[in-house]
C-alpha cells in the first residue's frame, strides 16, 4: 500500500487527494479522457477558479468579509485539527460547491506570474512558451490561516512537487447549445 492510500484510509474514500503533482494530475486527465474518448476534462485555469469561488461577489471569502464565519465554510488551522477532511462537510457556497476555501490547495492549468498585467482577457489559462517554472495553485488549506484562504490568495510551486496539503479539483468544458 503506498502513502497515499494510507492517507486516503485514515480519512476515508471522500478525502481529496493529496501529494499529487502538477504532472500527476495532467497524466490522471489524459488518462480520464482518453477513457472516455473525450477532451473536455482538464485542471481549471485560475481566472475560472477565481469566478467560480468568488460565486458573485468581490469580498475577501464567498461568504463576506468575516473571517470569524470561515469555520463554517472551510477546513484551515483552526477548526481542522492538522488535517484534511472529506469534501462536502462544511457549508457550500452560494453555487452549491464545496471546499473552495480550505481543506487543501489546488492545482490551476496556468504558469504563475507575479501579476495579473499580460493575463488573457478570456479566461484561458494563462502558459508561456516553453513552460513556465512554476504553476499556481489556489484556496488554502487545513493547515492554513484564514489569509490564506482568501478569494484572493494565490500560491504556485514546481509542477513536480507533491505535499500533504496540495490536491486537484478537475473541470470539464462543455459545449453550450442554442
Amino acid at each position: 500500500m503506498g502513502y497515499n492510500s494510507f492517507i486516503l484510509l485514515i480519512c476515508g474514500d471522500d478525502c481529496p487527494v493529496v501529494r499529487v503533482s502538477w504532472y500527476d494530475i495532467q497524466e490522471f486527465i489524459k488518462k480520464l479522457n482518453d477513457m472516455e474518448g473525450t477532451d473536455r476534462y482538464r485542471l481549471p485555469t485560475e481566472a475560472e477558479w477565481e469566478y467560480v469561488v468568488r460565486d458573485g461577489t468581490t469580498t475577501e471569502f464567498s461568504f463576506g468579509e468575516d473571517a470569524g464565519k470561515l469555520g463554517e465554510y472551510a477546513w484551515f488551522k483552526k477548526n481542522s485539527n492538522k488535517k484534511k477532511h472529506p469534501v462536502g462537510t462544511r457549508k457550500a457556497n452560494s453555487w452549491g460547491l464545496y471546499d473552495m476555501h480550505g481543506n487543501v490547495w489546488e492545482w490551476m492549468e496556468d504558469d504563475y506570474h507575479f501579476n495579473y498585467r499580460k493575463a488573457p482577457a478570456d479566461g484561458t489559462a494563462w502558459i508561456d512558451y516553453p513552460r513556465g517554472a512554476y504553476r499556481v495553485i489556489r484556496g488554502g488549506s487545513w493547515d492554513d490561516d484564514a489569509r490564506y484562504c482568501r478569494s484572493v490568495t494565490r500560491g504556485y510551486n514546481t509542477p513536480d512537487y507533491r505535499y500533504t496539503n496540495i490536491g486537484f479539483r478537475l473541470a470539464r468544458s462543455v459545449t453550450l447549445g442554442p
